[in-house]
């Protein structure tokens, strides 16, 4: 007797809730009918869905769809860590924007979550020496998104930029993970430095609207830096700066500062403090 086995297909929780929304959604607004089947309902798994909704915003006279869908799809193939990456930031998008009441949203609507996956894409070009391609992905999400990401930047998962208009993270910029920022919010360099000049931001860290931190220094991990100041010196961790040029004005006010999203400089009252 032969035995036969059945494939069991795996279940992905997350994707399910996902075409649930999107289900519902049409029925609520038909008239999106027909983007939520391009770019949800047609698509099997997440990284396929992404694959196309990156290459559809992206795609210009002088690279199609087809071939950024292509890109996209031998990129996810390959390093899967960055379909890990997105299903991690997804997921920091909704718990951590109030705005954001369905994992629907961000892959539809949300430029901040595009503009990273784009940049996931960039940067696996990048690390495979394909710089040119990497290049383009830049210019195109600098346009599209106005999100402007250097592909070499080194960049972890758990990421959320809300709003995201004006972002700028330059070359040798290094993002951990669990990090949070918001519109405006530059990690730039001091003058012509030729090697490492750009920030590196621990895990954990909230960049307030409009922050600038340049130069080659550290955010500590769990720290805050508060809106419309200006850093150019290393910042200890679990402590908040403020001002031109910033300063430390206290404790970060809770233990996730990234998570709380809370800018009150008093200390964040969700955690108790």
């Amino acid at each position: 007797m032969v035995e036969t086995r059945t494939k069991i297909t795996p279940v992905d929780p997350v994707w399910s809730r996902i075409t649930a929304e999107a289900q519902e959604a049409v029925r609520k607004e038909p008239l999106m009918g027909g983007l939520v089947h391009a770019c949800i309902l047609h698509h099997k798994t997440l990284d396929k869905a992404l694959s196309y909704r990156i290459a559809a915003k992206l795609a210009s006279n002088e690279m199609s769809m087809a071939i950024l869908r292509e890109i996209a799809d031998e990129a996810y193939a390959r390093a899967p860590e960055i379909v890990e990456a997105a299903r991690a930031d997804l997921m920091a998008v909704y718990e951590r924007d109030p705005a954001c009441h369905r994992l629907l949203q961000p892959i539809l609507y949300f430029k901040g979550y595009l503009a990273v996956q784009s940049y996931r894409i960039g940067h696996w070009l990048w690390t495979n020496d394909q710089h040119d391609l990497a290049y383009f992905f830049q210019m195109r999400i600098s346009e599209i998104f106005g999100v402007d990401i250097h592909p070499n930047a080194r960049i972890g998962k758990g990421i959320m930029i809300d709003h995201a208009h004006s972002i700028v993270i330059g070359e040798t910029a290094v993002v951990g993970d669990n990090v949070s920022m918001l519109h405006s919010v530059t990690l730039g360099g001091t003058g012509k430095e030729d090697e490492d000049r750009h920030p590196k931001i621990a895990d954990g860290v909230l960049i307030g609207a409009g922050a600038k931190v340049l130069g080659n220094i550290k955010i500590g991990h769990c720290s805050r830096v508060a809106a419309g100041s200006v850093v150019l010196q290393d910042v200890p961790p679990c402590k908040t700066v403020a001002g031109v040029p910033a300063k430390i004005v206290g404790e970060a006010g809770c233990e996730q500062p990234s998570v709380v999203m809370d800018h009150r400089l008093k200390g964040c009252t969700d955690c108790g403090e």
